[in-house]
């Protein structure tokens, strides 16, 4: 290419973008590159909603950077005055008697003066009628925290990007190559990019376009997502009478109706080993099976909805679901930031102000994200 960038940023989906806006703001002149367009049906940044809570058990560190990222997203949508792009839901976190890794969340919560309530079953059963508490079951409640509109939300950080000054190119790449601080990439189409550094935020396609790194370090998965339609005129299961909550004990977690989709139901466990570009992305009668049982356990009253619509998508978590942000081990001047699907969305825009900091500040690095804490071997601990 006949341009020449200061940093070349390899994915737009969440991670990606968000690099590049700290990047731009640092004044870099950025070019991000991707292989089917921002936050495509295939990218893990696609799909209509994710969830931003503070609450992390134990992992502080995931905890402060939901924080940072909430403001910085909703001062995003603030200053292109689209601020619907977050809905203030609440999120609550449904624990069960003895639930250790919720206690811990609670503590962490006061210890950094975020907004929570503590109900016991008795509050819970009065506040949600619709949802089934079982014996000794609390929650911990979010009052300030939501949903972010993820597909539009990603598109909305691309193209304030494109407005400071960034290029957008849509294209599959190489791993790069050349020495050990002038690595360059080609394209598919075989044209060569040149610049002074590379960050790779290609999501699932971490794996297979830097093999030699991160080939089997990177575990795409399949999920499957519902969205089941309540009774004309039960407001039951639509915000702000039910706000997102996580079942952690069952592996569940869902929204409220939001604009009409349908009340939305997933499941957390990591599925089947899942190539993005290949596989198919229809639900399987097994997972609606399992969804429908899980509903007449928790929410009864939704049993036999109606199946509205369903997605299936992929996590690409690594071994244990911490971040993997790390400069690559055989260049200088390529940087990596991936391992976020499950829990990574809602902090890409502290992900990328950590990886800035890191490239052109040389701050500090976190050793949770380093590539050498990353193992072959799938052991999830961070939900």
């Amino acid at each position: 290419m006949s341009k020449t960038f200061d940093t070349v940023v390899v994915g737009a989906g969440v991670f990606g973008a968000w690099t590049a806006w700290h990047l731009l703001r640092a004044g870099q002149r950025v070019l991000m590159v991707d292989k089917y367009g921002p936050a495509s049906a295939r990218a893990s940044s696609g799909g209509e909603t994710r969830v931003i809570r503070m609450a992390y058990g134990p992992d502080e560190i995931y905890t402060r950077m939901s924080q940072q990222s909430l403001l910085d997203w909703k001062g995003l949508f603030a200053r292109i005055t689209n601020p619907g792009l977050f809905r203030n839901t609440g999120v609550l976190w449904l624990a069960a008697a003895g639930d250790a890794s919720a206690a811990k969340s609670a503590a962490v919560l006061a210890r950094n003066c975020i907004r929570h309530q503590v109900l016991d079953h008795d509050d819970l059963a009065r506040r949600y009628p619709q949802i089934v508490i079982p014996p000794g079951g609390w929650a911990i409640f979010e009052p300030d925290s939501g949903a972010l509109l993820a597909r539009r939300a990603v598109q909305a950080v691309v193209e304030d990007n494109l407005r400071a000054g960034a290029e957008l190119c849509l294209a599959a790449v190489s791993a790069p190559v050349g020495d050990t601080h002038l690595a360059e990439i080609s394209t598919d189409a075989g044209e060569t990019i040149r610049a002074d550094r590379f960050v790779f935020a290609c999501g699932p396609w971490l794996g297979t376009v830097l093999p030699d790194v991160l080939g089997g370090r990177i575990f795409p998965t399949r999920q499957e997502v519902f969205y089941f339609g309540s009774a004309p005129g039960d407001h039951r299961f639509s915000s702000p009478t039910l706000p997102i909550w996580l079942d952690f004990g069952r592996d569940y977690y869902g929204f409220p109706d939001i604009d009409g989709r349908g009340f939305k139901l997933a499941h957390d466990a990591h599925g089947e080993a899942f190539d993005p570009d290949t596989l198919k992305r229809l639900p399987s009668p097994e997972r609606i099976a399992h969804a429908r049982e899980f509903l007449g356990r928790r929410f009864p009253a939704l049993a036999a909805a109606p199946l509205l619509r369903a997605e299936v998508c992929q996590y690409e978590n690594t071994w244990n679901g911490d971040f993997v942000i790390d400069r690559h081990p055989a260049f200088d001047n390529v940087w990596i930031a991936g391992g976020g699907s499950g829990h990574g969305f809602k902090h890409g825009p502290a992900v990328g102000a950590y990886l800035v900091e890191r490239m052109l500040k040389d701050a500090p690095a976190e050793p949770r994200f380093s590539l050498a804490t990353k193992q072959d071997v799938q052991k999830r601990e961070v939900h």
